[in-house]
């Protein structure tokens, strides 16, 4: 170990030494020489910081002390220090021979320039809603999908994780929440221009991340903006010596919440209980329940937690990166390398040969050249992309789950003590699911590439930029499934008196003992990209700045199917800035896609903005050391979406060949008919969102303190759907499709960030983020049989629940005859059971026909989906110490819970419906309670008590400690001796704890049956490390 660090060390001086001597050999010539230092505001030295004169793109760069030495031509000359991570400065010399200087960490202040819709633009002209975050804020948490780190961390994003599977984790996300109530949802997302998953990128390949929420930023992308656009550019390389950064975190993880079942003895009093209370005789005898509580035979009287046996304590994840940056005024590069690894929460049977537990691997690699062809001419190429595998059993991973949930501790242990295995009547064994089934196994990888021309038309006009793109992205994937089912047996009856052994009749025993093999592939999807871009910015008479885009682009995606995907159309911007006051802008689209019919193919997206930068006004200026910043903004237009709820070339009539004519004796012929299905819509054309937003802009005490406040308001028209009301003497053979939805959508956000260092030790920076949106059902073609009644949806939310109100439990007093449930006159029949007795669930009759049924039905609550989602967190700095804390949280949001026969105790088919550890809050006879979470049991299905109503009707809103940080950062002169510019080291945790009245699993988490029924959410605690040289 002692002479690899000798020789770490004699390799690092050789190439500090070797790029310092570069700049002396280039300036030889030159006879001034200016010395001096860099640190940063702890007196550290920054190592490799880079120095250059005025006019020149090239320098020098520090040595291991901070100190530089850089010939000059003049000591009039000014020169300029930067450094990554620091904000860059600039001093003129002014006959000086020693300058020092001091930098400041660049806290996420954004920069003077915004990535917006095919360009960029000085932030104080942009008056369209555009957030833009620090890329650093994405890298929190463990997870691999970079959807998981957006909510509450970015204004105007709704977000919501459903299930923590490793490889299926992604986050469904909206921005500015949902406006639609028919596919085509989720936003735009442009990777350096090009469109690509959100959650195929590492985020250490990021740069800048932009959100572009109303018209005056989305409308240039036209039939693809109306649901908002995400802007991601990947690091490039800077003028400078190389410099290198790792990092690497190892984590535990385990579920956040999983829900808590009684074990086997309770379970079987629980069921006695509910059958004596029913007038019937107990089902388990005290021996039974004896021999089951203190486990004398577990073959015979099993008592199985189905979660333990499927899973481990603790799964794990890595996250590996390295980052090398760098280059001249001739050529810079960017190489980023990413592993990221994770083992699932599944048990393995370590007694197999083959491994059937959930395990990830992906690797993501990025590279990004710049090279300058000419002083004018810039040659960009990137190339990126990623690798992965996942292994795991064949089988549905949320199915395995689900039948883990649903299956009793005493219906059979996981494998019996003779190696056999057995199942009941409606359920699988949940342990041979996860652990004998054998395994699978999919790879998949994607390349992208992209190749860019920038030149400089200045010799045609100042201002003038030309940019083309070709990119050519490719994604496929395979697999191999080695899988096997082993002899499954019916649960044990008993011994055999003389030998012991099990009596276990045979269920099904055709099972295999080897692995079976089956491989695929799927061919992919592949899309070409080209655009060409014209800019112009110019400044005329120091007050007039021009800012003009003109471009047009056409892309190819091509998924395997008949006919590829096809887009292409102009987009061009024209923005105005008086002063630095007034702002005035208009964008516009032009595309089309190739999925409408000829003639009908392009659409016109235009938007208008407009802002006013009060601060710069005379009469705000004795304000300025407390208002730094005061700016308004609006804007209107439009944008659209050309999705067509997933439908190709809707236009066009259908010809179905499904069904066949049968004829003859007893109809042993039959001749395939053709006839129209789908009928066409001949006026087909795309959803269009008009969008107005009003934004104000705050920035208080030299911008330390910004506030953000924006009010937004979408009107979706033409939506494309399914109708519901026309003639059946019309001859339909399906439902015709017509451009006639409406939903409104409207809501705000606000958004608060602090930076201050409020002493030379110590620094702060503090966030905070609300966005609520809710929308509007206007018009969806609403059968004529619902409007006007409770049912309706008009006026109503996308995915708004529905069910009916409880409005108590049934008493004595509902009665004439409790025990026959024979109910007085007066008290509306429940039609969904034969009877009911005290302790049932006592539904509203809202249309008042003395008959509880489907007309009852009506919104309760509000949506799964939250209106409302926030976040907040702290970081602090002091001296080589930080702690950083963030939560988030979300607001009206609701599931119906309780939907399955399974859930409601004794209410499952057989020896199905495990119980949660909730059950002694039941209505009993003796405990004749209405404040109790569930109604009457009974030993058998209960159709009444298991309706969708307001009585399984559960808020799930939360709050949760998404991620909190504690770091400590060697000290520079200490870390200096082994040639390194950054060491640090911290622990971390993730979703550590979640705050919500709902207490029974995660709230996050909803399955089909809203019950909870899959992977749940993983928390975190790791530890990491962070080198740069």
């Amino acid at each position: 170990m002692v002479q690899i660090l000798k020789i770490w060390k004699y390799m690092r001086k050789c190439l500090v030494a070797s790029l310092l001597i570069i700049p002396y050999q280039v300036n030889a010539q030159t006879v001034l020489s200016v010395s001096g230092s860099v640190a940063d505001t702890h007196g550290e030295p920054l190592i490799g910081a880079t120095i250059r004169t005025s006019g020149t793109p090239s320098g020098v760069i520090t040595d291991i002390d901070g100190h530089f030495s850089i010939n000059v031509k003049s000591l009039r000359d000014t020169l300029y220090v930067s450094y990554i991570g620091y904000e860059a400065q600039s001093e003129p010399i002014a006959g000086r021979k020693v300058l020092n200087f001091t930098l400041q960490e660049d806290v996420g202040k954004l920069g003077d320039v915004v990535v917006v819709g095919y360009g960029t633009q000085k932030k104080e002209s942009v008056v369209g809603a555009i957030t833009t975050i620090n890329p650093d804020r994405l890298k929190s948490g463990t997870s691999r999908s970079l959807s998981n780190n957006l909510a509450g961390q970015v204004p105007g994003i709704i977000a919501v994780q459903r299930s923590g599977e490793p490889g299926y984790d992604n986050s469904s996300f909206w921005i500015r929440g949902i406006s639609t109530f028919q596919s085509g949802r989720n936003p735009l997302v442009l990777v350096d221009g090009i469109e690509r998953s959100l959650n195929d990128i590492d985020p250490n390949e990021i740069e800048s991340f932009s959100v572009l929420k109303d018209a005056a930023a989305s409308a240039v992308y036209g039939v693809r903006g109306a649901n908002g656009v995400i802007l991601i550019n990947t690091k490039r390389g800077r003028i400078g010596k190389p410099t290198v950064n790792i990092t690497f975190e190892s984590a535990v993880t385990q579920p956040t919440k999983l829900p808590d079942f009684v074990n086997g003895a309770k379970y079987m009093e629980v069921m006695n209980s509910i059958a004596t209370e029913n007038g019937k005789r107990p089902i388990y005898s005290d021996e039974q329940i004896y021999d089951t509580r203190y486990h004398l035979d577990t073959d015979i009287y099993p008592d199985v937690n189905w979660l333990d046996a499927i899973t481990k304590d603790y799964a794990s994840n890595s996250h590996a990166t390295i980052d090398v940056n760098g280059g001249s005024d001739i050529i810079r590069y960017s190489l980023v390398g990413a592993y990221y690894g994770e083992s699932g929460i599944l048990a393995h049977d370590k007694s197999q040969s083959w491994d059937s537990s959930l395990r990830l691997n992906r690797y993501n690699m990025r590279s990004n050249v710049d090279i300058n062809i000419t002083p004018t001419t810039l040659l960009r190429f990137n190339i990126g992309g990623y690798l992965q595998s996942r292994r795991g059993t064949p089988e549905s991973i949320d199915d395995i789950f689900n039948q883990a949930f649903t299956i009793t501790p005493i219906a059979h242990p996981a494998q019996y003590s003779n190696g056999k295995f057995a199942r009941v009547v409606y359920r699988e064994n949940p342990y041979v699911l996860a652990t004998q089934r054998g395994y699978k196994t999919t790879n998949s990888s994607k390349i992208e590439s992209l190749f860019a021309l920038e030149q400089d038309l200045k010799f045609i006009t100042s201002g003038l930029k030309f940019k083309s793109t070709f990119s050519f992205d490719s994604y496929s994937s395979n697999y191999v499934t080695r899988a096997k089912w082993p002899d499954m047996y019916n649960p044990a009856v008993g011994r055999n008196a003389v030998t012991g052994e099990l009596k276990m009749g045979a269920l099904d025993t055709e099972g295999q003992d080897y692995l079976g093999y089956e491989k695929g592939s799927d061919w992919g999807n592949r899309s070409t990209y080209l655009e060409f871009n014209f800019s112009y910015n110019r400044i005329l008479a120091k007050k007039h700045t021009i800012d003009a885009m003109f471009m047009g682009n056409w892309r190819n995606y091509d998924d395997g199917s008949k006919q590829p995907y096809r887009n292409q159309g102009f987009a061009g911007r024209f923005s105005y800035n008086y002063a630095s006051k007034y702002i005035a802008e208009f964008n516009f689209g032009y595309n089309g896609s190739e999925n409408f019919a000829k003639g009908k193919r392009y659409g016109f997206f235009p938007s208008v903005a407009g802002g006013w930068i009060i601060s710069e006004e005379k009469f705000m200026q004795k304000l300025r050391p407390v208002l730094s910043k005061a700016k308004v903004r609006v804007s209107y237009g439009l944008a659209g979406n050309s999705s067509l709820d997933g439908r190709r070339f809707a236009y066009l009539s259908e010809i179905s060949t499904t069904d066949a004519y049968e004829f003859g004796y007893n109809k042993e012929w039959s001749i395939r008919g053709k006839w129209e299905g789908a009928i066409g819509v001949p006026g087909l054309t795309w959803e269009t969102v008009h969008k107005t937003d009003a934004g104000l802009e705050l920035g208080f005490f030299n911008d330390a303190l910004q506030v953000q406040f924006d009010y937004f308001k979408e009107q979706r028209r033409d939506i494309f759907m399914k109708r519901s009301n026309y003639p059946a003497s019309a001859g339909f053979s399906e439902a015709p499709w017509a451009n006639i939805g409406k939903v409104d959508n409207n809501g705000f956000e606000v958004s608060l960030t602090l930076n201050k260092q409020l002493t030379h030790d110590f620094f702060i920076s503090a966030q905070a983020n609300v966005t609520y949106a809710k929308n509007k059902i206007l018009e969806n073609d609403e059968a004529l049989s619902k409007r006007g009644t409770y049912r309706s949806t008009i006026g109503r939310s996308v995915g708004q629940l529905e069910g009916l109100v409880a409005e108590r439990l049934f008493t004595n007093d509902d009665f004439i005859d409790p025990t026959k449930g024979i109910l007085k006159p007066g008290i509306p029949i429940q039609s969904y059971t034969s009877t009911v007795r005290p302790g049932d669930i006592k539904y509203k009759d809202l249309n008042a026909d003395g008959i509880i049924d489907a007309l009852d039905i009506t919104a309760i609550g509000g949506t799964a989906d939250p209106r409302l989602i926030y976040g907040f967190g702290v970081n602090l700095v002091y001296k080589y110490f930080d702690l950083g804390m963030l939560f988030q949280g979300n607001g009206c949001t609701w599931q119906i819970i309780g939907r399955s026969q399974d859930f409601l105790p004794g209410g499952g088919n057989s020896a199905t419906g495990n119980i949660l550890s909730n059950v002694d809050d039941r209505w009993t006879v003796d405990r004749p309670s209405q404040n109790v979470f569930y109604p009457r049991l009974t030993a058998g299905p209960n159709a009444n008590n298991s309706q969708a109503s307001t009585w399984w009707l559960k808020d799930m809103s939360m709050l949760r400690m998404k991620e909190i940080e504690i770091g400590y950062s060697l000290p520079k002169n200490l870390i200096a001796k082994i040639y390194l510019s950054k060491a640090r080291l911290y622990l971390r945790g993730t979703n550590l704890l979640t705050l919500s009245k709902f207490k029974l699993w995660d709230p996050e988490v909803t399955s089909s049956n809203s019950n909870g029924l899959r992977y749940p959410i993983m928390k975190s605690f790791s530890m990491g490390i962070e080198i740069a040289f």
